[in-house]
């Protein structure tokens, strides 16, 4: 399995934008993003290309995929017969590390995937360790009992106040379990991301 070893800060300070790829640091003012003074001016326009690159590039560092796995996602969306771009959002939403993300189980996507390949949750009732799984409607994804005193966990989900719980979801911090009622509308989703640019990228 391929690793990606390449500095996460580099990637915002790339993009000028905030990935929030490192949790909590990012909300800090560690953040070499909000330490950065004014960039150097860039004259002219930037190409077509550079444009659906940079915004393929943005939604696969957020949800931090390695181009393989981003692609294979777009592939299926692409078959779906809703709005291929949409698709691919909502597909990236599903998966079983950013679901956990989203809970609170975790202050990262990173995090969460380690916690998931080290066994530390259960869906419908079963050990899952495949941080890809798309998860359906009415799924339940629970802490293993032994794993509910993690550290990594409990502050996980004190920093996770921070950030507003989609609708989509349903958690339970008591007995850190969450429930998926329904899959994210296309108003739900991420607002921020050009979907028809990386539609163009991949159309090539």
């Amino acid at each position: 399995m391929g690793r990606d070893m390449e500095n996460r800060c580099k990637r915002c300070c790339r993009l000028k934008t905030k990935l929030f790829l490192k949790g909590e640091r990012c909300y800090t003012s560690k953040c070499p993003l909000e330490k950065r003074k004014k960039g150097r001016i860039v004259r002219g326009r930037p190409s077509q290309y550079k444009q659906q690159l940079e915004e393929k590039q943005k939604l696969k560092w957020m949800y931090g995929l390695l181009e393989r796995q981003f692609k294979r996602h777009y592939w299926i969306a692409e078959k779906s017969p809703n709005i291929t771009g949409e698709e691919l959002l909502r597909i990236l939403e599903r998966r079983l590390d950013n679901v956990i993300y989203r809970l609170g189980f975790a202050s990262s996507h990173l995090q969460a995937r380690q916690l998931i390949n080290h066994g530390h949750f259960l869906v419908n009732g079963h050990k899952l360790d495949v941080s890809s799984y798309l998860l359906k409607e009415g799924d339940v994804i629970e802490v293993r009992k032994k794993s509910k005193k993690l550290s990594l966990i409990k502050q996980a989900l004190n920093f996770s106040q921070k950030r507003a719980l989609p609708e989509w979801l349903e958690v339970d911090r008591e007995s850190l379990k969450g429930v998926v009622r329904r899959f994210p509308e296309r108003e739900e989703l991420d607002q921020t991301i050009n979907l028809p640019l990386i539609v163009e990228y991949y159309s090539r």
